[in-house]
């Protein structure tokens, strides 16, 4: 099993990035203003937002009064225990990631995943986010 490497940047992007190695070697930057942190928002986007589902995931959306679009993810415990639900929002990260470039700017996206995630396979796990996206309206194809 590959794992991606998690490291805290040094310097002026400490505040506001973390730094994913990928497999490959190369990194994936995510910058703070693109990631939902405020768990007041995350209540909020859970509840007066629109949800849909599917087996594996749960995208819940709500405009953001930003430029730009933000993501979080959220594993429960009925995952697993915390290497499985790491290994879950990591492989839910990396599809949405794939998939970013398509999302208009200026929603908020909370991602559940479901017990199963882990069972899938990522071909499946992209499907299952595209799918979502496209019935929240969000995809631009």
């Amino acid at each position: 099993m590959v794992v991606a490497a998690l490291s805290r940047p040094v310097g002026p992007a400490a505040a506001s990035a973390w730094r994913f190695e990928a497999p490959n070697g190369s990194f994936i930057i995510v910058e703070r203003r693109f990631r939902v942190h405020d768990n007041e928002r995350f209540r909020q986007v859970r509840q007066d937002g629109v949800s849909h589902s599917h087996p594996l995931l749960v995208l819940s959306c709500l405009r953001n009064e930003e430029d730009v679009s933000r993501c979080g993810f959220t594993v429960s415990k009925r995952v697993g225990k915390a290497v499985e639900r790491n290994r879950a929002r990591r492989r839910m990260r990396e599809a949405v990631r794939e998939l970013w470039d398509l999302i208009p700017p200026g929603w908020d996206l909370i991602w559940i995943a479901r017990p199963g995630i882990n069972e899938a396979s990522f071909t499946e796990l992209q499907d299952a986010c595209a799918r979502l996206l496209r019935r929240a309206r969000l995809l631009k194809e």
